[in-house]
């Protein structure tokens, strides 16, 4: 193969995959809201598995009965099996992240989609959480009503049945809010730098 076969080969190349000099610094740009994402998500694992071990040690702290204790530990394995699942997933998005070497616009385009992509999961993982949430507040209200005297003999009134159903409601309105709010806030704001980015080479 001669020169101009060298050549042609060259110019024949997808251009879409070539980082053009005047574009290098718009790429080096992105380094910062990525690192923004990375030391995040280094905190949320970090947060995440503190979090877990300090809800294992709830019944140590309080005079749980026997039977509550069993009950409680049940909870907690599915509770602790669904955060194993998703924090698995997380820390591969993040050693993802951590090896990204952004050299082509391809690769810029990926690295935003995986963004967004685990921005998604990280709701999914919050809405997994919720029903525990709710039993949680349930065993509790029923743990701090059974101190009541008479309250195991006495049926649910209507009252506290729909109190019952009003904080089930408000406590799925309350985690759908919030994980929108927290989601971009912390990673929001940095996709969306991205994102600049990327319809800026697009139109060049």
């Amino acid at each position: 193969m001669d020169f101009n076969d060298i050549q042609n080969a060259w110019n024949n190349e997808k251009s879409e995959n070539v980082i053009l000099p005047n574009n290098l610094e718009k790429i080096q740009a992105v380094h910062t809201p990525l690192g923004r994402i990375k030391r995040n998500l280094k905190n949320e694992l970090i947060y995440q598995i503190v979090s877990i071990g300090a809800i294992g040690f709830v019944p140590l702290f309080y005079d749980f009965p026997e039977k509550m204790i069993i009950l409680y530990y049940l909870l907690f394995s599915f509770y602790v099996m669904v955060c194993i699942y998703y924090l698995i997933k997380f820390y591969s998005f993040y050693k993802r992240l951590s090896a990204i070497t952004l050299k082509t616009k391809d690769s810029l385009y990926e690295t935003y989609f995986d963004i967004r992509l685990n921005m998604e999961l990280y709701k999914t993982y919050g809405f997994a959480l919720t029903p525990f949430l709710i039993l949680y507040l349930i065993g509790l209200f029923y743990y701090t009503s059974s101190k009541v005297p008479g309250f195991l003999s006495k049926d649910f009134t209507n009252y506290q049945l729909i109190t019952l159903f009003s904080v089930v409601v408000f406590t799925m309105i309350f985690m759908g809010i919030s994980l929108e709010w927290w989601v971009k806030k912390f990673y929001g704001k940095s996709a969306e730098e991205i994102r600049k980015v990327i319809d800026e080479l697009k139109e060049e």
